[in-house]
């Protein structure tokens, strides 16, 4: 016997599923797999034999790769079900490698009287790797020094003055370390010298970047980028293995947040306007 309340379908109405909304999985969208609670935001939405997927990192810079299922994901807390974004949507701002706003045609600027100083060579091929067109736009020229045992006589040999602010970016540099017994001797006000943790800048990138699991530990006394190579299996030629390393950045998700912070600050630094 049919039910008049019900019609035709005999489920009550407490019993159907309750509508969950669509959501495009937009690059930057942060959600939570139901299944796992992994979460992280959206990097990715790809098409494969077994039906769309989505890639979300999380904030250590992990990657998994997930179906879109309905009712499969959560956006601040509600179901939802994530679908591939529109072809036609609006494109989104261009960026470049540090995450600015990229500006179509602009210019370099003619070059700033202040600079940044960075240790070697591969800190500054880093940083234009990442920072470049930022920094062809503000005029900020980077330099390598090869080392910074002799900075207070770099520093006085500058000159630096309100208009021509310097910056340093120092490897290494922790309590009690040389690096920070060098920096501490620095103490005019238009230099700011700052630095990463890490022995060197190649532990600036992300170990999943480069597809290994962790950075080696190295044994005091050993040259660090020897033994990094040595227990890798990579070939004895570090400048090989510094062009594998660079090759696998291709923004600023793939460095560390301890070198992102002091290359973006001295960016700052170097271009705030005078008095």
């Amino acid at each position: 016997m049919r039910s008049r309340q019900y019609g035709p379908d005999l489920t009550p109405p407490w019993k159907k599923p309750v509508p969950v909304p669509e959501v495009p999985a937009e690059v930057d969208l942060v959600v939570e797999e139901v299944g796992t609670g992994f979460c992280g935001a959206v990097i990715r939405c790809e098409k494969t034999a077994q039906g769309p997927t989505v890639t979300l990192e999380d904030r250590f810079g992990k990657h998994r790769v997930f179906p879109m299922e309905p009712r499969g994901f959560l956006l601040e807390g509600r179901v939802v079900t994530l679908v591939r974004p529109p072809s036609t949507a609006a494109p989104r701002p261009a960026r470049t490698a540090s995450g600015s706003v990229a500006v179509p045609g602009a210019r370099a600027r003619v070059a700033r009287a202040g600079r940044i100083y960075v240790e070697g060579r591969h800190d500054a091929e880093l940083v234009e790797r990442v920072w470049g067109d930022d920094l062809r736009i503000e005029g900020v020229v980077v330099e390598y020094l090869e080392g910074i045992d002799d900075l207070p006589a770099i520093v006085a040999d500058f000159a630096p003055a309100p208009d021509a602010r310097l910056g340093v970016l120092v490897d290494h540099l922790v309590p009690g370390s040389k690096e920070s017994r060098i920096a501490a001797q620095v103490s005019d006000a238009n230099v700011l010298v700052v630095g990463h943790p890490y022995i060197d800048v190649w532990e600036a990138v992300k170990p999943s970047a480069v597809g290994i699991r962790a950075w080696p530990k190295v044994p005091r006394g050993q040259d660090w980028k020897t033994g990094v190579c040595a227990a890798l299996g990579w070939a004895e030629n570090t400048g090989a293995a510094w062009q594998r390393i660079l090759a696998s950045v291709h923004s600023y998700r793939d460095l560390e947040p301890a070198l992102l912070g002091r290359v973006e600050e001295l960016i700052d630094f170097v271009t705030a306007p005078g008095p």
